[in-house]
């Protein structure tokens, strides 16, 4: 996964939580969303522009179901603060940020059984 896919995964997120929680039929729905505003092609004076303009279809990609992969790449980075990104990346990432602990298996390892 390149720079701009993991940017796009997060904005997909975001951008479908409302439809992840079944509040809406469709995640442009939700009027309180960004996306809302975004499909009705307005621009509110609060809604700053991301770093990049979402693709064509947009809208269409977010009301389709995530991956189960990607569903959990980014549960993983949420609940364990682990960066999220190209593998690469996420371990430069945390060892600059002093994060590597997030990287490992929860809870203490196991003891090998004597022999």
């Amino acid at each position: 996964m390149g720079h701009r896919e993991a940017l796009f995964l997060w904005f997909d997120v975001v951008d479908r939580n409302p439809l992840r929680a079944r509040l809406v039929g469709r995640a442009e729905d939700w009027q309180w969303s960004s996306l809302h505003d975004i499909a009705a092609r307005r621009r509110p004076v609060w809604l700053v522009d991301g770093p990049v303009d979402r693709p064509r279809g947009w809208t269409e990609r977010v009301n389709q179901a995530e991956t189960a992969a990607e569903l959990s790449a980014v549960r993983r980075s949420v609940v364990r603060g682990t960066p999220f990104g190209m593998e690469a990346w996420i371990r430069r990432a945390a060892t600059r940020l002093g994060l590597e602990s997030t990287l490992n298996p929860r809870g203490r390892p196991r003891n090998e059984p004597e022999k």
